[in-house]
């Protein structure tokens, strides 16, 4: 009985599973009519590219840890000049800066690489730009 239920329960499932994705594919949109139903007014309508959402989120997120970075270092600063001369304070201030200055490059050189890829994902390449690279690459 516990095998005819089961597999009763699993027929129902795939005639379910099967009449909602039919109904999912019939009542679909494409992805550009899905996207352009979900963007509210005044959301910029591309994702990459210069004023898309992704590079929006990646230079919000960016400019988050140049600012802790920043924090920090000025943090560490005043631990070191507070340090009183004791040894362990005044190395745990010394890391705090290093740590500081290397997220401050990495924040940098991360800004700089997210927004060259974005932009060359983003950007479009035409006939004229393309016989541009050749005629370079040529001459």
């Amino acid at each position: 009985m516990k095998k005819f239920t089961k597999n009763v329960l699993q027929i129902v499932t795939g005639i379910g599973t099967l009449a909602t994705l039919y109904a999912g594919k019939a009542m679909a949109l494409t992805v550009q009519e899905g996207a352009e139903a979900a963007r509210a007014d005044g959301m910029p309508a591309e994702l990459v590219g210069p004023e898309g959402v992704f590079t929006e989120i990646s230079n919000t997120i960016l400019y988050i840890v140049g600012i802790i970075s920043v924090i920090m270092l000025v943090w560490g600063g005043l631990r070191y000049i507070l340090s009183g001369g004791d040894n362990k304070k005044i190395t745990d201030a010394k890391n705090t800066i290093l740590y500081a200055i290397i997220g401050l490059i990495i924040a940098v050189l991360a800004f700089a690489i997210v927004n060259f890829v974005l932009n060359a994902i983003g950007g479009t390449v035409t006939g004229e730009d393309t016989a541009a690279v050749f005629l370079t690459l040529r001459g």
